[in-house]
């Protein structure tokens, strides 16, 4: 159906733009998808472009964007290999994510780690099968969106003045989550082991505190809010 459907204005620069063979083009997309959807069907038409894959940037709107961002009707979408000058690290940026899509904190962990980092720590937090011994057969996520995101920049900030780390990652499933799917994913990265742990730590332990996000258990016999008061 044409309304599950979105368009997009992708555009190309430096050896990108020669590999495509334009400077723009459209992109017709259904909803919810993210940047590595683009990518993928782009590679597929274009095999060239794998060879720059790892050292590509991304840019939504004139702003950087990771690969697992969202994109929306009228988005422009820019692909472009490094930028031309020192040899300065290019700066990843901190992630903050609501999804509905599975979470692969690997991947996740490849986009902000930079090469001042000697330690990076990653934590998954995913669907169990039982509570108290009853089966789960899944878990359902809402969350107040716009808050859960400005929390998670918060707790950031906060676990950031406490430890010397570099870059995080927080990103949270919303929607279904089956058994044995991660629900949550957090990357620490620094220069050194310790930091990166105790603020992993830390931030899970807030995270689970103060962002709105809200957790069902569905059961053979029906289903509950869980509330940790209650646990």
């Amino acid at each position: 159906m044409t309304n599950n459907l979105v368009k997009i204005n992708v555009l190309f620069f430096g050896a990108c733009r020669e590999i495509v063979g334009a400077n723009e083009i459209d992109f017709i997309l259904p909803e919810n998808a993210s940047i590595t959807t683009v990518f993928t069907k782009l590679k597929e038409k274009y095999p060239a472009l794998e060879k720059l894959g790892g050292r590509l940037l991304f840019a939504i709107n004139e702003t950087y964007a990771t690969k697992e961002q969202v994109l929306v009707a009228g988005d422009k979408l820019a692909i472009f290999p490094p930028v031309s000058g020192g040899g300065e690290d290019i700066e990843k940026p901190d992630i903050y994510l609501l999804t509905h899509k599975p979470i692969n904190s690997r991947e996740l962990a490849l986009q902000v780690i930079g090469s001042k980092d000697g330690a990076v720590v990653t934590f998954d937090g995913i669907t169990r099968d039982n509570n108290k011994g009853k089966p789960v057969l899944f878990l359902q996520y809402e969350a107040y969106e716009p808050m859960a995101i400005k929390m998670m920049k918060e707790i950031a900030e906060d676990a950031r003045s406490r430890w010397s780390i570099d870059k995080i990652a927080l990103v949270h499933r919303l929607g279904r989550v089956d058994i044995s799917q991660t629900s949550v994913a957090i990357v620490v990265t620094s220069a050194h082991r310790k930091p990166a742990f105790e603020a992993c730590h830390f931030l899970i332990d807030r995270l689970k505190q103060v962002v709105p996000i809200w957790k069902r258990e569905y059961f053979e016999d029906g289903a509950i809010w869980v509330d940790p008061e209650l646990q």
